[in-house]
């Protein structure tokens, strides 16, 4: 049984339903006040979960977060590597506009707090066969690839959000880069038309998919590309929809399904975690996608 060990962010998203983005001296009425429980490691796991995959949860949160591990245990993710810290659970501030799309300001809080001895201890019972999952939303990504890689896990890296020290990770230990259209620009350097390319070319052991949003996705390895369109639905809010096709495009990808089966089944499940709003909550289950 190939498991998965998933290091990353757990958030509380506070989403306030607006017209419009606020703008630089605005001040904005919203619509409507939510609150869920997100963060893009938290989303994936969940949606790992849900698509049927053996995942345990690497990551940090304050008191206030107590309720979001429960959430996690009650959708079997694997809780007893999640610590608890006197910082602030990390949280999210969200803006969904009325034609669905989202702006979103995050305070890493207990995040950000997750060191090497907590990563020795998480990698212990793991080993060759097993998959490493990260994203760039709390510390010590760029440690924890070393450690797995060195224990012979394979290592699957979401580079959001992306930033300038993301180019100093060690990039060529990753062995597959699922990353949106933004996010491969700015690793690749170029024009997005040109990034899968250029990053198949720069990392040729590793598989890089593209999310690439209403145009579908798109999965490159040494031999193939392989192109995916998007289902078509009607937009509520997208706050998720990376983080679920990320869910279970490796979830299927890892039970040894072919990348166009793989990259269909994400793009069904983001289909569906679209017309619903929300992070978490908004992620579908695989009986869903039957």
């Amino acid at each position: 049984m190939v498991r998965i060990l998933n290091l990353g962010s757990i958030n509380i998203d506070h989403v306030y339903a607006v017209d419009h983005f606020v703008r630089p001296g605005e001040t904005l009425a919203s619509l409507g006040y939510q609150v869920f429980a997100g963060g893009k490691g938290y989303n994936q796991s969940i949606a790992l979960a849900r698509a049927g995959a053996t995942v345990s949860h690497l990551g940090c949160i304050g008191e206030d977060g107590r309720w979001l591990v429960d959430r996690l245990t009650k959708d079997g993710v694997g809780a007893d590597l999640i610590a608890e810290s006197d910082s602030a659970t990390g949280h999210a501030i969200i803006q969904v506009s009325s034609s669905g799309e989202n702006a979103i300001v995050l305070h890493a809080g207990a995040n950000h707090v997750i060191d090497e001895a907590a990563l020795k201890l998480a990698l212990a019972s793991y080993g060759p066969g097993d998959w490493l999952l990260t994203q760039n939303e709390t510390s010590s990504v760029a440690n924890a690839m070393r450690l797995a890689k060195a224990k012979g896990l394979r290592i699957a890296f979401n580079p959001a959000p992306m930033t300038d020290a993301v180019q100093d990770f060690p990039l060529e230990l990753v062995d597959c880069f699922i990353l949106n259209e933004t996010e491969a620009e700015a690793l690749s350097g170029g024009e997005t038309d040109q990034a899968g390319e250029a990053l198949r070319a720069r990392y040729p052991q590793a598989v890089v998919v593209l999310t690439l949003g209403a145009k579908g996705a798109c999965y490159l390895d040494a031999q193939d590309e392989v192109h995916q369109a998007a289902e078509p639905v009607e937009a509520v809010d997208t706050t998720a929809a990376g983080d679920t096709f990320t869910g279970f495009f490796l979830a299927s990808l890892i039970a040894g399904a072919k990348p166009q089966e793989a990259l269909a089944l994400g793009s069904r499940a983001a289909g569906i975690c679209v017309t619903r709003s929300g992070a978490a909550n908004s992620i579908p289950f695989r009986s869903e996608l039957a």
